[in-house]
């Protein structure tokens, strides 16, 4: 499915809370994980500040570039189950969707490596992820969007997804 152009301004709009990338810390993340929250993070440099930070994410979304330019991934983990699949910028792909799908039955920590772009990816993530999952993804230029899973965000992306072409 394509992005079209109609619906870019409107994903330029934080799903969640949004914390200005001045004022990320491991403390502010906590205010709205508990221990036993299941994370969810998308993006290289979301996931490598969760890790830094101690907080490993059940789920990790990354696609080697950050501001659509190459980077390395340096955080290796132990017992990290590795998915792949491809999707490119401005589309969200029915295998993309599926290994979404396969990951949240897999024993975390599970890191989908994306060939293409992963940005579009927090759109299915929302969709299916465990009722109170905490989505973290990063918002350019600005900071970390912090999304609570319920009803109301699950309903947000479906309607997103559904004007997708």
């Amino acid at each position: 499915m394509k992005l079209p152009s109609s619906l870019r301004d409107e994903l330029k709009k934080p799903l969640g809370l949004l914390i200005s990338d001045d004022d990320v810390n491991k403390e502010k993340i906590l205010k709205h994980v508990s221990p036993n929250s299941y994370i969810i993070t998308v993006g290289d440099r979301t996931t490598e500040r969760m890790i830094d930070f101690g907080l490993i994410p059940s789920l990790q979304i990354i696609d080697g570039q950050e501001k659509r330019k190459k980077r390395s991934f340096t955080p290796k983990l132990d017992n990290l189950t590795l998915l792949t699949c491809e999707n490119p910028a401005a589309e969200i792909t029915s295998q993309s969707i599926e290994i979404i799908k396969k990951a949240f039955g897999l024993t975390a920590p599970v890191r989908i490596t994306v060939e293409g772009e992963e940005d579009l990816l927090v759109i299915p993530v929302c969709i299916n992820a465990p009722e109170n999952s905490i989505v973290l993804y990063g918002q350019p230029n600005e900071g970390l969007v912090v999304v609570k899973i319920n009803p109301e965000i699950r309903n947000k992306t479906q309607k997103l997804l559904n004007l997708m072409e």
